[in-house]
């Protein structure tokens, strides 16, 4: 059995930092939605971030991927990016961004089960269905009673937001599975790039040629979720991964949800009702549970 590694001081600075980051992105895509078809939006965000990651990977010199590498990235990228950013800038146009990074914090828990279904040797253990499950009602909890009786385009963006945590969990698999081989920072480059492959031409055709005719406040908007919670994030969050390890990088889906409440209250004066926040609560009990470390020390 792996030992669980303990978190450095550096570590949990660079889990505040990553959390801090990534719950800012859901704000910063909000407003640039104002002006920017959610489309071209996940567009702006894959291709702008590849060519800074593909720059990074020249300056270091990393060795490039070769023949059916380009095929497994191709569909990293539609699982990692194309299907959950899609669906998530859709869904933020419905709902408010505190909600959705609550939804975000499920990505773990269907991790879990994804990889019980797919992975021989990722075994559905009793400590790891129990957690599954408290997260699960965690999720149902956030969604609401109301959403799940009276179906309408609410009850819809949540359920998109869902299914692009669900779309991670299978990105989670297929990397695990085809990419172990690449270095973080070329599979990350990779990947941006069959996402972009998708997805440029799906802006051109859907929403037509970008207007850069914007405002101040959404090119910030985009220039934050291009370098900072895309490009910057990944180069950071497998920092944090290779020196902490998987379980204790999962950490960081708890620390998004606050950041991302708190600013979607004061900019965009959000607010959310109490089963939300009860949700939340569920999900970190799973979360726990599927870690472990508690139980262990109890």
């Amino acid at each position: 059995m792996t030992r669980q590694r303990t978190l450095s001081l550096r570590n949990w600075a660079e889990l505040f930092v990553l959390g801090l980051i990534w719950g800012g992105s859901f704000l910063a895509i909000r407003l640039a939605l104002d002006e920017v078809p959610f489309v071209t939006s996940v567009a702006h965000r894959v291709f702008w971030a590849a060519l800074i990651l593909w720059a990074y990977v020249a300056w270091r010199r990393l060795p490039l991927p070769t023949g059916r590498d380009w095929a497994v990235l191709f569909v990293m990228g539609v699982l990692n990016n194309v299907i959950p950013f899609s669906l998530m800038a859709w869904g933020q146009l419905y709902i408010p961004t505190g909600l959705t990074s609550v939804f975000n914090a499920g990505t773990a828990i269907f991790g879990v089960v994804v990889a019980a279904l797919l992975l021989a040797d990722e075994r559905l253990t009793t400590r790891k269905a129990v957690g599954s499950l408290i997260g699960f009602f965690g999720v149902a909890t956030a969604i609401g009673l109301d959403s799940l009786r009276d179906f309408d385009v609410t009850s819809l963006a949540q359920l998109a937001v869902i299914g692009g945590t669900i779309s991670y969990a299978f990105a989670g698999v297929w990397a695990r599975v085809h990419m172990g081989h690449l270095t973080p920072q070329v599979a990350a480059a990779g990947m941006l790039t069959g996402s972009s492959i998708v997805m440029v031409p799906a802006a051109l055709i859907i929403d037509g040629a970008p207007s850069f005719a914007l405002s101040p406040t959404t090119f910030a908007a985009i220039g934050y979720y291009v370098v900072f919670a895309t490009a910057g994030a990944y180069l950071l969050y497998y920092r944090i991964l290779k020196t902490a390890g998987s379980a204790n990088t999962m950490i960081v889906t708890l620390l998004i949800p606050p950041v991302s409440i708190l600013l979607g209250s004061w900019v965009l004066y959000e607010t959310l009702s109490p089963n939300v926040y009860v949700g939340l609560g569920l999900l970190a009990v799973g979360l726990a549970i599927l870690d472990g470390r508690l139980l262990r020390r109890s």
